[in-house]
């Protein structure tokens, strides 16, 4: 059996209205083991392993004690209590098993998981909803964020920078709920990419010099469509000598370089004061002199500064945003960048966002799960009217071959020429057509 199925299945599922026959066995187990160790659980100098196999032994020598209850019942209530003590109640299994990418929890007798960007519903169950409510607080807590009936909403990630969001009542009428992006323990590499389908190595070749150029790159697509993952695998080319300043709101990016200052925005405390918003981390990082700024993710006003910054010096920067297209990109920053407080025209934003940006990389997922580059275009200034021009250079066609695949469009970008006066090596045969349609038709 699979690794995922054993974690998967390891305790029936229970209908939702029943009750675990061994929850008061294992609320008074806990509570029990919880009061004898008191401050050693949280003693950050004592040894994890050394303080799970106390726990081990604790839980085992109460249950010992217990009646009516079958050698593979204990065994299993210990694993689960140390995991409810320890970790993340019913879910450690599920964090620990490296073929789930997501974990969606809709209830307490209701969890989903990701594996390959399809769901899958599992058998794991917790008690009931205040045991839920337990493990919430627990994960939100670590990281110094709250969670109750007057903010009832949160984001958070866990130490190994997994992200989590949970949203309880009276916001959710369905109960606590939880959603946990897991974050990769392996980095994923370009050549990585290339062997997925994600990307073609044209395409690759391409986006490379293009950072190497310092040439200003955009990341968009839907949620879960590796945005992300793209921006890790892209930040490998930046030079080692570059001085690199991160801006996230959860971190999660990984880069390898040595020069790297990593900035993480901060929420309003239980007094509802000391937010530190990402537009504030973006101004502030133009003091720090960055040769890159990578922002995790653009989502509001901070993107006026960003686009400020990208057209005042500060050239190779990456970023990701949520949009539909290449194009749809683009009016989305002007959106975003017309919420801030500086009163300024459309024309002259959308203007700033056309010199602003030079590569769009749209990302999408699949129905089967997979996780492809879209469209990669660039954005050659503006026409008579004030529009950005966005030429497609290279294109998904899903109707080529069983799988789809990866094409050029025929069409040469203006900064092909920008490419070769940094000295990057451009080879005409990456634009060389392999489509004459937009259905897909081979030429």
């Amino acid at each position: 059996m699979e690794l995922h199925e054993r974690l998967t299945t390891l305790r029936p599922a229970a209908p939702p209205s029943g009750k675990d026959p061994f929850s008061d066995v294992k609320n008074r187990v806990h509570m029990a083991v919880i009061s004898e160790l008191g401050p050693q659980l949280f003693n950050t100098n004592m040894d994890p392993l050394g303080l799970r196999d106390r726990v081990l032994s604790d839980l085992g020598d109460h249950l010992s004690r217990e009646n009516g209850i079958s050698r593979e019942d204990r065994e299993r209530l210990v694993a689960e209590i140390a995991d409810d003590i320890l970790g993340h109640g019913p879910i450690e299994r599920l964090l620990a098993d490296e073929s789930v990418t997501e974990i969606m929890v809709n209830g307490p007798y209701d969890v989903w998981v990701e594996r390959q960007g399809r769901l899958f519903e599992t058998t794991v169950r917790f008690t009931d909803e205040s045991h839920l409510r337990r493990i919430i607080n627990k994960i939100v807590a670590q990281v110094g964020r709250r969670i109750d009936e007057s903010s009832p909403l949160v984001d958070a990630r866990l130490p190994d920078g997994s992200r989590v969001n949970a949203v309880i009542p009276p916001l959710s009428l369905s109960g606590p709920l939880v959603t946990i992006r897991k974050f990769s323990k392996r980095r994923l590499q370009l050549n990585d990419l290339i062997k997925l389908g994600t990307l073609s190595t044209e395409t690759v070749e391409f986006l490379q010099r293009c950072i190497l150029a310092e040439l200003n790159v955009l990341i968009s697509g839907g949620t879960g469509s590796g945005k992300t993952t793209l921006l890790n695998a892209l930040s490998t080319a930046i030079p080692e000598t570059d001085r690199i300043v991160t801006i996230e709101d959860a971190a999660e990016l990984r880069l390898n370089q040595r020069h790297v200052l990593r900035l993480e925005a901060r929420p309003k405390n239980i007094e509802g004061e000391g937010e530190i918003p990402i537009r504030e981390l973006v101004r502030n990082s133009l003091r720090m002199r960055p040769d890159r700024i990578i922002v995790g993710e653009v989502r509001g006003a901070e993107a006026l500064d960003m686009l400020q910054a990208m057209n005042t010096g500060h050239d190779g920067s990456l970023s990701t945003a949520h949009a539909n297209s290449a194009r749809h990109l683009l009016w989305r920053l002007e959106t975003m960048a017309l919420m801030s407080d500086v009163d300024l025209p459309a024309a002259h934003v959308r203007a700033q966002v056309a010199s602003a940006i030079d590569v769009v990389v749209h990302m999408t997922r699949r129905r089967d799960g997979r996780r492809v580059v879209y469209q990669v275009a660039t954005v050659d200034g503006i026409d008579e009217r004030g529009d950005p021009i966005v030429s497609e250079v290279f294109a998904f066609r899903p109707r080529l071959g069983p799988d789809g695949a990866f094409v050029a469009t025929g069409v040469v970008p203006r900064l092909a020429r920008t490419l070769a006066d940094h000295g990057e090596d451009v080879q005409s045969t990456w634009f060389e057509s392999g489509v004459d349609d937009d259905d897909g038709h081979a030429s």
